[in-house]
């Protein structure tokens, strides 16, 4: 798995120290909730999305290679993926996520079958 998969594409028109709290997220298919965390650690920056009722309040982490536009303007976020790779993504855990490697690897390898990294 590459850093990239990790890392903010710099065509994705993000601002570094920009925070997309709040924004919503769309995906290639449809809107899909709004950003809960985000980060942009070297390496390992990530959204966190609240998917809402759409499946029924699941929050998925989306690594920031998913990224493929930022507007600032109308706080939107833009990933390349569909409804359904996010529908079917590693459940997000919080307490399991944060310094535990296999969780980001596993992550990691999911969205990157789907991305083609």
């Amino acid at each position: 798995m590459t850093e990239r998969m990790w890392s903010y594409n710099p065509e994705a028109h993000y601002t570094p120290g920009t925070s997309l709290v709040g924004f919503k997220v769309e995906a290639s298919d449809g809107s899909i909730g709004k950003v809960d965390e985000d980060t942009e650690e070297v390496g390992s920056s990530y959204i966190v999305v609240d998917t809402g009722p759409w499946i029924f309040g699941k929050e998925v982490l989306l690594p920031a290679g998913t990224v493929v536009r930022v507007d600032v303007k109308e706080k939107e976020v833009q990933v390349n993926l569909t409804k359904e790779q996010i529908k079917n993504s590693p459940e997000y855990d919080k307490d399991k996520h944060r310094g535990n490697a296999e969780y980001r690897d596993e992550v990691g390898q999911y969205y990157s079958r789907d991305m083609g990294i």
